[in-house]
């Protein structure tokens, strides 16, 4: 059977400052939810924007970057694939499901910061228009079991 393909890129905004934890294994973690927008022109001329949100986690250096850089209004570029989790709630008994994105890449974006509040980043970090200069990760571990 072939291998499949699960992957998801996004740019958005984060909704909501995230939230910081670590996990039972002792690996931080970041949840945080990211709006992406579209604007569209309806056939009577109004122009009308959809707005998605995403559930998305990060764990270790990842979770880093965003414990440090990120917060409410930070435009993200970001990687990942889909995973749904499922668990009994405590008081119905019902199943419940949750599909997020667990980040494998994350970019943080030049002018990225919809609030007129300063960034708690230092300014070196998040500021430069240079992008090469912006804290990013990526992990590129999957290059290797490339077979060519």
């Amino acid at each position: 059977m072939a291998q499949g393909v699960n992957k998801v890129i996004l740019m958005g905004y984060v909704g909501k400052n995230r939230e910081i934890r670590n996990t039972n294994s002792n690996t931080l973690a970041a949840n945080f939810s990211l709006a992406t927008s579209k604007r569209r022109k309806e056939r009577d001329g109004k122009v009308t924007e959809r707005t998605e949100w995403h559930n998305i986690v990060g764990f270790a250096r990842v979770a880093e970057l965003v414990r440090d850089y990120v917060k409410k209004g930070t435009l993200l570029y970001l990687e990942g694939e889909l995973e749904t989790r499922s668990w009994d709630d405590k008081q119905t008994g019902q199943k419940q499901y949750r599909t997020q994105i667990v980040v494998s890449r994350l970019n943080l974006l030049p002018s990225g910061n919809r609030n007129d509040s300063a960034s708690s980043a230092p300014d070196s970090a998040v500021s430069h228009d240079d992008e090469s200069s912006m804290p990013s990760y990526s992990d590129d571990s999957d290059a290797d079991s490339i077979p060519f």
